[in-house]
């Protein structure tokens, strides 16, 4: 049977790292934590239960693709390497089951499953989280960071771009297939997440680091993210300009505007109660979502200003 190596990485998780750290105990070989400058007890929590501990070097910026790919590194002989966001507990089977579809089927580069939010109801943002987590099983073209990858196909394509800081999952995703492998999801639950977004300024943080990752990742593959490119320019940039614009010039302008905006937020909640969400939660999150494209706007200019000025891209945190 083909061994599982697990790479948990984290910056000041608390209890959450220690529930992922017991989660994880007798069902990986190797368990690799790498921590990106916690402040808190999360080394000597992953030193407790006899992980391998990557401290990062704190003179470069942190990223989670920088922290996975140094737990990758630092592995012995990798086969089959379970990643796990450190605010994640693994569910009960999964890395069994993605393991035997791993072996089944050669052409996968990696395996994910379902993740869901363990505190689903504490907050509008969390709901959110919990319903952007729901997606169809079968063959994908992106996942998150919790998934089961084959060393191999990780190798092949150099591991992740430690340059990415948001969406840096998609990215790697997206070079994978370039490079003719598979990717799967399976109907098996995989991890249950923290959010803990309780407060409406992380959940703005949070949406401009999208933002950051429409861009920066649709800069490195420009046929990626297209329908999400346009979407922030037009919403987030394009109609706050127009809005502006008519303040001064035309007021019947800033009201087409207004319009436009009221069926952008009339066709997301219709669109999310055809996919099976409750009519009172889809039209609350078809709020946030309209809303969402000024910080991704932000976010999205954000990642240019640092293209241009040749200024680091540092992690944009929201807890």
């Amino acid at each position: 049977m083909t061994p599982v190596d697990v790479v948990l990485i984290g910056r000041n998780e608390g209890d959450r790292l220690k529930a992922a750290l017991v989660s994880v105990t007798g069902v990986a070989r190797q368990i690799v934590y790498v921590d990106s400058g916690s402040t808190d007890d999360s080394v000597a929590a992953a030193q407790d239960v006899g992980a391998t501990v990557v401290p990062l070097d704190m003179r470069q910026p942190f990223s989670a693709a920088r922290a996975r790919n140094a737990g990758f590194d630092a592995l012995r002989d990798p086969q089959f390497v379970l990643f796990i966001d450190g605010d994640c507990t693994l569910e009960p089977g999964f890395a069994e089951a993605a393991r035997d579809r791993l072996q089944e089927d050669p052409t996968l580069a990696l395996v994910t499953g379902w993740r869901s939010e363990i505190h689903r109801d504490a907050s509008l943002y969390n709901q959110l989280c919990d319903w952007e987590w729901h997606r169809p099983a079968g063959l994908i073209d992106a996942c998150g960071g919790d998934m089961m990858v084959r060393a191999e196909a990780w190798r092949a394509v150099g591991g992740m771009n430690p340059q990415v800081i948001a969406a840096e999952d998609d990215e790697v995703c997206t070079r994978l297939r370039k490079a003719g492998w598979a990717l799967e999801r399976i109907p098996v639950k995989m991890t249950r997440h923290d959010a803990a977004m309780l407060r409406f300024g992380q959940w703005w943080s949070r949406a401009v680091r999208t933002g950051h990752g429409f861009a920066q990742v649709g800069h490195l593959h420009p046929d990626y993210f297209v329908t999400e490119r346009k979407r922030v320019l037009f919403y987030g940039l394009a109609l706050p300009v127009a809005f502006g614009l008519g303040l001064v010039f035309a007021l019947p302008l800033s009201g087409l505007v207004l319009f436009v905006y009221g069926l952008n937020y009339t066709r997301t909640a219709k669109g999310l109660i055809a996919e099976g969400l409750n009519a009172g939660e889809a039209w609350r999150h078809a709020r946030l979502l309209t809303l969402s494209k000024l910080p991704n706007m932000l976010g999205f200019a954000r990642f240019h200003m640092r293209r241009l000025s040749g200024g680091p891209m540092r992690i944009i945190e929201y807890k």
